[in-house]
């Protein structure tokens, strides 16, 4: 394993704050000019993002045991980025301290703009000389949903790899107008072959979630002929566009009390969830799904508000 520095900067209060990269394979050797750069990891860029960076340690952990027992392909190698952000992390702030910008709308970066958009351009620059890109994002929306990878449809996008991480879905969804400053899309658009994967959680550390990443990562990785790995085990991947999915509101405020859970097949009428008046305990309202389907998301907050989106459905083909 090699370590080195991506990026450095100056805080105001800790002094010099570097962001570190590890590769692991040829490309931790003697000659790192002539080695492959087969694929980059990037994990947490938001203070919150505790499953992400998590992952990137089981991961990072499996890849010394690989390197260790030559079973990472000659010529190949491998870079992780843990953290793009771990001084906002250390802080519980979710992003930059100092001005409290997302990171992942700062791409591509300007190396003549501030500390985050400097940030941008190093990493941008630096992880589109790899062939493969393979990020772990936080969901827009907090709460509960299944495992997947996402790709955005830039005209760049290869659904066929995609698959090979044998997660249950791949998920295709239209660039919002934000998406333009993310790291994903600006990847997609260097020519890197770039999934976000999902794994099921962000402030806190589901285990059960992070070795399903890290198995679909090594999968992956195998797959593609840059490590040695036995590679059972897997779904066949079911590919869904975004916009295919149904989302419920929640009709009142108050306590959700949820009555079923994500990657569970439901049924027309099915009740979902009930939502509580926090003051006499009465139910304000009962959530039923319209449709067959399978739950692809879930609200975990206990309160939540009028008109947020609680569910989100798969919507069953019927033959």
């Amino acid at each position: 394993m090699r370590q080195n520095i991506l990026f450095s900067y100056e805080t105001s209060f800790s002094g010099e704050h570097n962001i570190y990269e590890f590769t692991y394979g040829a490309g931790s050797y003697a000659d790192p000019l002539y080695a492959e750069k087969s694929a980059a990891i990037v994990g947490a860029m938001r203070g919150n993002e505790h499953q992400q960076l998590y992952i990137c340690s089981k991961l990072s952990a499996r890849l010394a045991v690989l390197e260790e027992e030559g079973d990472i392909v000659p010529g190949k190698s491998i870079t992780i980025i843990p953290s793009v952000n771990y001084s906002s992390m250390n802080a519980h702030h979710k992003f930059w301290l100092s001005d409290d910008s997302d990171l992942n709308r700062e791409f591509p970066g300007n190396p003549e703009g501030q500390a985050t958009s400097r940030l941008a351009y190093s990493l941008m620059k630096f992880v589109s000389q790899y062939s493969y890109g393979i990020q772990f994002p936080s969901y827009y929306m907090r709460g509960r949903f299944i495992p997947h990878v996402r790709m955005m449809k830039t005209g760049h996008e290869s659904t066929n790899l995609a698959n090979l991480f044998g997660l249950p879905f791949v998920m295709l969804a239209e660039p919002r107008a934000f998406d333009s400053g993310t790291l994903h899309y600006n990847w997609q658009l260097s020519g890197t072959e770039a999934f976000s994967l999902y794994s099921g959680g962000t402030e806190r550390i589901n285990e059960e979630y992070a070795e399903m990443a890290v198995s679909a990562v090594l999968r992956f990785l195998s797959r593609m002929g840059i490590i040695k790995y036995n590679s059972l085990g897997g779904s066949i991947s079911t590919l869904m566009d975004e916009e295919d999915m149904l989302s419920i509101r929640a009709e009142a405020a108050g306590f959700f009390k949820r009555m079923k859970n994500v990657n569970v097949e439901v049924r027309r009428g099915d009740l979902l969830a009930e939502i509580i008046d926090p003051m006499d305990g009465h139910i304000l309202s009962e959530v039923h799904s319209p449709l067959d389907g399978i739950i692809f998301y879930q609200q975990d907050a206990p309160l939540i508000y009028q008109n947020a989106v609680i569910f989100r459905i798969i919507k069953k083909i019927h033959k």
